[in-house]
């Protein structure tokens, strides 16, 4: 009888990111208009407690003001909705271009490959953990030429995404501590002036992760067409 042939894992095979990088920019792109009208509604707010200010609110609407705080805390709530909608696509497309990176080169990626998902979730070390893995996705993305050399395509993108997302992510938790602190009129306006200027932030480091997620899929398309990967494997 001949012997039992061992257990082999099946082949692993590259999945295309664009649909899921789509759907990412296009989330991305909501949450910078929800910044920008959250923005739009914290200088109205400003504007009324600034106006009740000068005159000791001898003519304050109190209708109006009540109307400047719901709008202003509907648009903090459809932020809200949005970077939760944005975060679990965004990681969805993360993971699949972990995948992909780990049919170019599993050598390049420094933790396995679930952690493409689980290190979004470790206190702290979410600061730092999925730069980390990032980077072994980018460099086993961009590592060859059509003859098959070694390939370097700056970091900067990547780099400018993961400063401002964490920049962005830290200065919004300080403001709104200092939001939800404020007490009397003149720490409420400068308070919302502050999470104004975080919703712009946030603007910001929306526009960069764009740009990071249309390089990185490229490259990885890029990457796919040339057809240097291990054999077993196919392109997508």
């Amino acid at each position: 009888m001949p012997p039992v042939p061992a257990f082999v894992a099946p082949q692993q095979y590259l999945r295309s990111p664009d649909g899921l990088a789509m759907a990412v920019v296009i989330l991305l792109t909501v949450v910078a208009v929800t910044d920008l009208l959250a923005v739009a509604a914290g200088l109205n707010v400003r504007r009324l407690l600034a106006n009740g200010l000068e005159n000791d609110f001898a003519t304050y609407d109190h209708a109006e003001a009540a109307l400047a705080d719901n709008l202003y805390g509907s648009a903090s709530l459809l932020q809200d909705v949005m970077a939760l909608a944005t975060a679990v696509v965004f990681i969805i497309w993360f993971r699949r271009v972990r995948l992909n990176a780990e049919v170019f080169d599993p050598s390049m990626q420094p933790m396995a490959p679930g952690w493409a998902v689980g290190a979004w979730f470790v206190p702290i070390a979410n600061l730092v953990l999925p730069r980390r893995i990032a980077g072994g996705i980018w460099t086993a993305s961009a590592q060859t030429n059509t003859d098959g050399s070694w390939r370097t395509v700056p970091a900067t993108p990547m780099n400018l995404w993961w400063g401002a997302w964490v920049c962005s992510l830290v200065f919004s938790w300080v403001t709104f501590r200092l939001y939800m602190k404020a007490e009397d009129t003149q720490e409420i306006i400068d308070t919302t002036g502050l999470m104004m200027a975080s919703d712009a932030f946030d603007i910001v480091a929306a526009v960069l992760a764009i740009l990071f997620v249309r390089k990185l899929t490229r490259m990885q398309g890029e990457r796919a067409a040339l057809g240097l990967y291990p054999l077993g494997t196919q392109p997508y």
